[in-house]
């Protein structure tokens, strides 16, 4: 199976419609959404093609494929226009015998993380920076942002197949890779 991971929205209609153009080319069995769908934040500004009304409805025609987590952005406002359940500050996944535990990053992050067993995988979004690492047995992953880039990274999302996750560009592009030895 593989798995998609877009995170950090954030209402841009224009790169969310860049990344759903990319499950279908990656050919995606599942979207693995790890928060902030609409709001851009008081920090952030606003990013291209905002237009978070645009962007819900983007995303309900995916509603099947789509697991979600909240981000710190997102609110019970943002659930009413959302088909699929937002809400949840973590899930976890079981992907080919492994333990991912997938969440925004704004309570347990990789600086604090939750109960996990070696080899496990914690995946977040949150400070929009690509991360594919392994620190004291559990993998660490982040796919960046794929609307607000942060520290120059450029606009991205993660694929997990196989045993491989990879953060890529919008131009095909590897950013950053790690394999999960067995």
């Amino acid at each position: 199976m593989k798995l998609m991971f877009i995170s950090d929205i954030h209402g841009s209609a224009h790169w969310l419609s860049r990344a759903l153009d990319k499950v279908h080319e990656e050919q995606a069995d599942q979207i693995v959404m790890l928060g902030d769908f609409l709001y851009h934040g008081p920090r952030n500004p606003l990013p291209d093609g905002y237009n978070p009304g645009q962007a819900a409805e983007m995303l309900n025609k995916y509603k099947e494929k789509i697991v979600a987590v909240r981000g710190n952005c997102d609110a019970e406002v943002d659930q009413m226009l959302i088909e699929f359940p937002i809400m949840a500050d973590y899930t976890m996944i079981l992907h080919e015998g492994r333990r991912i535990y997938a969440t925004h990053g704004h309570g347990y992050s990789m600086e604090h993380l939750p109960p996990l067993m070696e080899n496990d995988v914690f995946i977040q979004g949150h400070t929009h920076i690509p991360v594919a690492d392994r620190k004291e047995g559990v993998y660490l992953l982040n796919p960046g942002s794929i609307a607000l880039p942060k520290e120059n990274y450029p606009h991205s999302y993660g694929i997990l197949f196989g045993d491989e996750f990879i953060v890529k560009d919008f131009d095909g592009g590897t950013v950053k890779r790690i394999s999960f030895g067995s």
